[in-house]
């Protein structure tokens, strides 16, 4: 236990208590965007995220398998199941493409791409995942279809 409280010492207590909540939604397989932890606080986005990154290494904590991702993009944007399983299936052709980028941006570039670009979704999925319109076109150039 003790070996947690120096991971985080200096921090200031709003940033940790983030931190250990978003650590902990994904820990819970309920992944969230930042943002939404955000929104509740003052506390500074970097300084979350290094907190967070720390708490990750000491515990040991992989990221989540990107199917969580798709599947929790196309439920806030109410997609059907052959989308989720075409975007799944893009996603696992280009795993080495996708190595270490935003898998929140890399799922809703999948789902966009297995929706055949329609360009209302694509404002939707940006929304949903927290991002920008342009990093999702961008992830999509990155993929082979």
């Amino acid at each position: 236990m003790r070996r947690y409280f120096e991971t985080v010492a200096g921090f200031p207590p709003e940033v940790v208590a983030v931190a250990v909540l978003w650590t902990a939604a994904k820990a819970a397989g309920a992944p969230r965007p930042l943002e939404d932890f955000l929104k509740c606080s003052k506390a500074d986005e970097s300084r979350v995220r290094r907190v967070a990154w720390r708490l990750k290494e000491v515990m040991k904590l992989g990221r989540r398998p990107i199917e969580d991702y798709v599947k929790t993009l196309a439920a806030r944007v109410n997609l059907p199941a052959a989308v989720v399983k075409a975007a799944v299936e893009l996603l696992e052709k280009n795993k080495r493409v996708l190595t270490g980028k935003n898998p929140w941006v890399s799922a809703a570039a999948a789902l966009w791409l297995a929706s055949f670009k329609k360009l209302g979704l694509l404002k939707a999925l940006a929304e949903a995942a927290g991002t920008t319109t342009a990093s999702i076109r961008n992830a999509a150039k990155r993929m082979r279809v």
